[in-house]
């Protein structure tokens, strides 16, 4: 599975603090582009619950796994502002 390839690369990296960040969005975006179909909530909440994901150790694995988390948060719902308008 892929998911268990880019988490093992990126346990092997030693970066830390803005390079881990960048190494782990790079990680993500190659998890998204690799999927078989689209990318849902439902398919990030599927790769948290992954061993890979729960075992996640180093700096750049620990952030991939907070890019998954956000990715499994569900769409805010947009709000609507002011009043009805009625169209003529």
């Amino acid at each position: 599975m892929i998911l268990t390839r880019i988490i093992g690369a990126l346990e092997e990296s030693p970066a830390m603090g803005a390079q881990a960040q960048a190494l782990a969005r790079l990680g993500f975006l190659e998890w998204v582009f690799a999927a078989p179909g689209p990318v849902t909530t439902d398919t990030a909440r599927e790769a948290l619950a992954s061993q890979a994901a729960q075992g996640a150790q180093s700096a750049a694995a620990r952030a991939f796994v907070d890019f998954l988390n956000a990715a499994a948060l569900p769409c805010p719902t947009p709000m609507r502002r002011g009043r009805a308008r009625w169209l003529n």
